[in-house]
């Protein structure tokens, strides 16, 4: 069951002239609740003109924070987004599921060097991470590798900022804009280039344990090829989409007729037929049965299920590993059954 709680706005602070960080004051009751891990996120529920709005946003405050916060960049057309940006204020409340996703740092018993590439909002999970690092050890270093159009743009700048007073030795920074040209700081995109002058020049004698990346498609492709390029461990490359390109539906041709489902959702079972045509959390949801989910694009990992009997072809994945899939898990919002009967069990995850 999608479980939400009723969390107040502590603060609405803006960050850029598009962007603000919202913060939640947690009661005593939920702390358990929504503890949470570096880089993961919440996902937030609002109703616009009586239709229910889900969306997912990371988590920019660090573990030990009193307050939890999140940064919403306004999308153009964004119901929640403009919203968030032009009328929520503090001591308005809203509807907050537990922190939840994968893309995350845990502090371990030695000392860690960590890398980030970071573009736009994709900011927002890495400054938790960042923090995190740097207070877990005295002797932990972090780079940051920070991407956007402009510095007015730039979400989180003075935090940045004051993280570099604060440990001048040991988090290190290269701001890149692609429409301005600042001090001390590149001009374009991260890209190829971009990656090996980090590796290969401004910190060639740094062996760096881990990499975080977050940010388009193209970005985080680009740089985990590049990184790979450089003799950098797959397994050691962690990264997250803030959006992703479309993919053609190159299923038509078997998309054909109907299928039976079977859903196990908290202990309870419910069966119905779908088109093979629709996607399996889309065709859950219309049956009013309260399946997991937060973006239905693909980008977090709310709705993952497991695939007891029968099988599913997934549109798009950048987030579960083939052992995952091996082991029967999909994202149900970019699935299509392709059997004439599937079990879907959200209870086994």
């Amino acid at each position: 069951m999608s479980e939400f709680h009723s969390l107040t706005v502590a603060a609405v602070r803006q960050l850029t002239p598009n962007s603000v960080a919202v913060s939640f004051a947690v009661p005593d009751g939920l702390k358990s609740t929504f503890t949470f891990e570096a880089g993961q996120y919440m996902t937030i529920k609002h109703y616009h003109n009586g239709k229910e709005l889900r969306r997912a946003y990371s988590i920019s405050s660090k573990p030990s924070d009193p307050l939890l916060t999140v940064g919403i960049k306004k999308v153009k057309d964004g119901l929640f987004s403009v919203y968030a940006n032009t009328q929520l204020k503090e001591g308005d409340t809203l509807e907050v599921m537990h922190p939840e996703g994968r893309f995350k740092f845990i502090p371990k018993n030695k000392v860690q060097h960590i890398a980030a590439f970071a573009a736009g909002s994709g900011i927002t999970p890495i400054m938790s991470i960042a923090q995190t690092v740097l207070e877990a050890n005295a002797n932990n270093t972090f780079v940051l590798v920070y991407g956007n159009q402009s510095l007015q743009e730039t979400m989180f700048q003075k935090e940045i900022l004051s993280l570099i007073q604060k440990y001048p030795d040991r988090f290190f920074v290269q701001f890149i804009y692609s429409r301005a040209q600042e001090e001390d700081s590149l001009f374009g995109r991260i890209e190829a280039s971009t990656v090996n002058y980090i590796l290969k020049n401004r910190f060639k004698d740094t062996r760096f344990e881990d990499f975080y990346v977050c940010g388009p498609e193209t970005m985080i492709n680009q740089v985990s090829e590049t990184l790979k390029a450089n003799g950098v461990d797959k397994s050691d490359i962690h990264f997250e989409l803030f959006t992703s390109a479309e993919t053609e539906d190159r299923l038509a041709e078997i998309l054909e007729g109907q299928t039976q489902v079977e859903v196990t959702l908290d202990d309870e079972v419910f069966t119905f037929l779908m088109d093979k045509k629709s996607l399996v959390l889309d065709a859950v949801l219309n049956k009013d049965i309260d399946a997991p989910y937060s973006c239905q694009g693909g980008v977090c990992s709310t709705c993952i299920a497991r695939i007891t009997e029968g099988k599913v072809e997934m549109v798009k994945n950048q987030i579960l590993t083939d052992a995952e899939i091996a082991d029967g898990f999909v994202l149900t919002c970019q699935s299509h059954p392709i059997t004439p009967v599937i079990k879907v069990d959200y209870d086994d995850v």
